[in-house]
């Protein structure tokens, strides 16, 4: 277990290293010049010349990255050129927004799929199973920014139970900060939930199928019992693996639905950052977006082991 923890955080640590170059790179040749873009076209080409050198363009680019990723380790990621804010605390702020709203979309996720998934499995070809695959292909179609504006209609406009949009900050009490992020979290979660549903659907049928299931309906045990003491956690890995995905999706994919609640999170970050030719910004938040994909990585990796000890092993998978 101890090799294979090496060999995972080791993978973990070259593979944030390779994310990072990569975006460095990508940022470093996109077209245009920040500075001019910052001054507009009429700056004069002294003043543009001034804001190059303060922004460290006017150094070579193995240069420039080197100080851009030391500062990245030690948490200083450089200053806006936007909002003329340390980069961390614009991200610290939003971070409080998108993480929850993450988190809460996973957990209905969950909490919908996998007991759609195991009752579908359970009553295989009956009504049951097959209105509930139904559904969870209307849910892979639907487009979450449709099901968003959807779900305001009915629950903002229509029955005025929660907001529609904003966002009132957790100062003004978590039941306020909840209210807000339901409705986005439901937008996210419900189109994850009908994949999650899918893939326990055929996780479980295919471990209902094993040997050891039949010998334990040969010793007596009821088909309940069998079905949730041995076929749903050995059926578990590929639902791991599909939630982990699901969260780096979560986490990194919530520029529309941020942008149709109006919601202060990362990914309208991104967005006007990017519009903004905000460089520093847009580096440091898809490098910390990567990282985070890869941490999560890393966690499913080590749930695999935990669900199957097996995987761990020889220090590898």
């Amino acid at each position: 277990m101890s090799r294979y923890l090496l060999g995972r955080t080791i993978a973990l640590v070259l593979t944030a290293f390779a994310a990072s170059l990569v975006v460095f790179v990508a940022m470093a040749v996109l077209p245009g010049d920040p500075a001019a873009i910052i001054l507009g076209t009429g700056a004069r080409p002294d003043t543009l010349a001034a804001l190059r050198a303060e922004m460290g363009l006017d150094q070579p680019v193995v240069w420039r990255y080197l100080d851009w990723i030391g500062g990245f380790l030690v948490g200083d990621f450089g200053t806006s050129y936007t909002y003329s804010v340390p980069v961390a605390d614009l991200i610290a702020q939003r971070v409080a927004v998108s993480l929850p709203l993450a988190l809460l979309a996973l957990a209905l996720s969950t909490l919908i799929a996998i007991p759609v998934g195991v009752l579908a499995a359970s009553r295989r070809g009956r009504a049951a199973d097959v209105a509930s695959m139904g559904v969870a292909q209307v849910g892979v179609a639907v487009p979450n920014f449709w099901l968003g504006l959807m779900l305001v209609i009915v629950f903002s406009l229509g029955l005025g139970w929660l907001p529609a949009s904003g966002f009132p900050g957790w100062e003004a009490g978590l039941r306020p900060g909840l209210k807000a992020l339901i409705l986005p979290a439901f937008a996210l979660a419900l189109p994850q939930a009908a994949i999650l549903a899918r893939v326990t659907r055929s996780s479980v049928i295919e471990t209902l199928g094993e040997d050891f299931i039949r010998t334990a309906r040969a010793k007596g045990l009821s088909g309940e019992a069998a079905l949730w003491r041995h076929a749903v956690p050995n059926a578990l890995i590929p639902v791991v693996t599909i939630m982990g995905l699901q969260f780096s999706f979560l986490l990194a994919g919530t520029i529309i639905i941020e942008n149709v609640f109006t919601l202060p999170g990362l990914g309208r970050l991104v967005f006007q950052a990017i519009a903004q030719r905000d460089l520093v910004t847009v580096q440091s938040l898809v490098t910390l977006l990567a990282i985070s994909v890869i941490v999560v990585n890393f966690l499913v990796d080590l749930a695999y082991a935990a669900l199957d000890p097996r995987l761990s092993r020889g220090g590898a998978r």
